[in-house]
């Protein structure tokens, strides 16, 4: 978005005196001037039998009452399609979740937000002898997009500018009466992208805000009517005091809703400066860790493996909790644990949308990342990373806190993470009717956190040249991988990994494909890391025979191709060429029918075992 659209002035919605005029110039006719004070007289006899209403937009010094023909021109002169919630209220629910209000006989004033004239009626009979505030919200200007709250990409090096958030208009709050109940009708468009409304994230922030400024005397509650579930990480669902139908009532944490409404609106501003503190200090270091999952391949053992090394190196002495299927076994497990993971075992989750024996189909275990309960925070990492330098920082930061990928969406390889039941169920709830744009757990879980908070890109740092990067760029990039000390936070290696190759060079050069993910100075960054490793670990990225002919093979293919890089020609010194764990270890003859073979199959190293190891399960998954 342009600094010029940022700064346009938002749009504001037309108040009373601009609508009455057509109002009553059209209705000259007697008998329209009597249908008109029939309703007025009516509903002026109502309302003097009614709690007061106050309208924030005309308080007036002797807080005059607000009518209900008031709040009809005014609704209907402030028509705005995106705010227009067409969910009709469910009153037996409205009843049943007051009735779960065991202290409304102390409650001094309700907001009601985005109901109509009918309905803020309707309200004043449920929760009588109280103050009804009704809240006008100045609608966000119709060149504020979700993509332009959650854009692509942004200057977080400001460079050439400094990132900023297009604004998005406040509502007034009251200073008297005290709200005790703040109620929210909530649009939702079932046949667009819902979950990416910017009117339905304007309101749920609007109602966040207006919750935070109560001064923590006494509770506050927020009750949303929506059909589409309320935004998870703003209102949690551990804050979800009772849910009936359309109607959802939530008790938020008001300190925690603070934090986060400190944060940008959108991922239009990074949420951690890019130069962040290191020498943060958690008083709650205990119900922090670092995870991450192995499922259906104990290829990333070994990654794994270095990824712990990394953290201790990086100075974090935060728990490392490691996921695993049954298909991990006790001899792979015993190399985790030694490498300092706490082993938790859990039953895969499959994705629905996922073809038979697909490289997605049981990525949705990820999702047992939400039943790590005995954890406030957890940092998830991906196995085919290196944590360079110490990120203990991000356990500050809420959920979803990740790096940009494409469009406006989180990379889920480095993510913030608050384990919740709850939410756990929530993503299980919705994995039939809600589809991944990848296929995998990434896109799954951007369709479930559309409201994410941008760290910056070194804290996820892409092992990768993109194919119009100009030489000056891969020359910074390749220098970042380099830098001693680290500049970087995290490198996390795409392509082939650095453990399936041979340590001499980057086998992502002799796959034409893949040669956009190769950097020696990177795989020589991984390999340090390697070598730091206890040596009783080491045996754990040792090279089966299959892999070993899979490299060779490559390599043939670069020589006939005639790569111009030339690094087929480096002859292999690397150790574990020669070194042999298998049965059978003649990896040379399995060129001789190598055909369309899959060497990345699941078969278990034929090695010793380890003494047996125990591990924590989680019985209930």
């Amino acid at each position: 978005m342009s600094d010029d659209a940022g700064k346009r002035k938002s749009f504001r919605s037309r108040v009373f005196k601009d609508s009455v005029k057509p109002f009553y110039s059209s209705c000259k006719l007697s008998a329209y001037l009597v249908l008109v004070t029939i309703i007025i007289l009516g509903t002026l006899f109502t309302f003097l039998h009614s709690p007061a209403v106050y309208n924030t937009d005309h308080i007036s010094k002797e807080g005059s009452r607000t009518t209900f023909v008031d709040s009809w021109i005014k609704d209907a002169s402030a028509l705005d399609q995106r705010y227009i919630s067409h969910v009709d209220v469910n009153w037996d629910h409205i009843s049943e979740v007051i009735e779960k209000l065991t202290d409304q006989n102390e409650y001094q004033g309700i907001a009601l937000l985005n109901f109509n004239g009918s309905e803020i009626e309707q309200w004043s009979q449920f929760i009588p002898e109280i103050e009804h505030v009704i809240l006008n919200l100045d609608h966000v200007s119709t060149n504020i997009t979700w993509e332009s709250l959650y854009p692509e990409w942004i200057d977080e090096e400001e460079e050439f500018e400094v990132p900023t958030c297009p604004k998005v208009p406040k509502l007034q709050v009251p200073g008297k009466p005290r709200l005790d109940l703040i109620a929210v009708k909530l649009p939702c468009n079932k046949s667009g992208d819902w979950s990416r409304d910017v009117a339905r994230l304007h309101l749920q922030l609007s109602a966040a805000r207006l919750a935070a400024t109560a001064r923590g005397y006494h509770p506050v509650r927020v009750l949303l009517v929506t059909d589409c579930f309320p935004t998870p990480n703003l209102f949690t669902c551990k804050e979800l005091v009772v849910r009936e139908g359309d109607v959802w009532l939530y008790e938020p944490n008001l300190n925690m809703l603070r934090e986060k409404l400190q944060l940008p609106v959108g991922s239009c501003e990074l949420a951690v400066p890019l130069k962040a503190k290191e020498n943060w200090y958690s008083a709650n270091a205990q119900r922090e860790a670092y995870a991450t999952i192995l499922h259906s391949a104990h290829l990333y053992v070994c990654g794994a493996i270095a990824a712990a090394q990394s953290i201790r190196m990086a100075g974090s002495t935060r728990d490392l909790v490691i996921l695993v299927d049954d298909t991990i076994s006790e001899y792979h497990r015993g190399g985790l644990e030694a490498a300092g993971w706490k082993i938790r075992t859990i039953q895969r989750i499959r994705n629905p949308k996922a073809e038979r024996d697909a490289y997605n189909e049981w990525n949705y275990s990820k999702f047992r990342l939400w039943q790590l309960t005995d954890y406030d925070k957890i940092i998830f990492i991906d196995a085919d990373l290196l944590i360079l330098r110490n990120i203990d920082f991000l356990f500050e930061m809420p959920e979803i806190s990740a790096t940009g990928n494409n469009g406006s969406l989180f990379n889920s390889g480095v993510m913030v993470v608050e384990p919740s039941n709850c939410t756990f169920q929530l993503l299980m709830d919705h994995v039939d009717e809600i589809e991944s744009y990848n296929g995998g757990d990434q896109g799954y879980l951007n369709e479930i956190f559309t409201r994410w908070h941008r760290i910056p890109k070194h804290m996820n740092f892409l092992k990768h040249f993109w194919e119009g990067d100009e030489e000056e760029k891969k020359e910074r990039k390749t220098v970042l991988f380099g830098a001693d000390p680290p500049v970087l936070y995290v490198l996390h290696y795409l392509g082939l990994k650095p453990w399936l190759c041979f340590r001499d060079y980057d086998c992502n050069w002799n796959v034409d494909i893949l040669q956009e993910f190769a950097s020696d100075v990177a795989h020589k960054k991984w390999w340090k890391v390697h070598d730091a490793m206890p040596e009783n670990v080491q045996k754990y990225c040792l090279l089966r025979s299959k892999q070993k002919a899979a490299l060779e093979w490559d390599r043939r293919q670069a020589e006939k191709g005639n790569y111009t890089d030339g690094h087929w020609k480096i002859k292999i010194k690397d150790p574990r060429l020669e070194t042999c764990f298998e049965d059978f270890c003649f990896w040379e003859s399995m060129l001789w029918h190598w055909g369309e073979t899959n060497w990345t199959d699941n078969a278990t190293a034929a090695a010793p075992p380890p003494p047996a190891i125990s591990t924590a399960s989680l019985s209930s998954l």
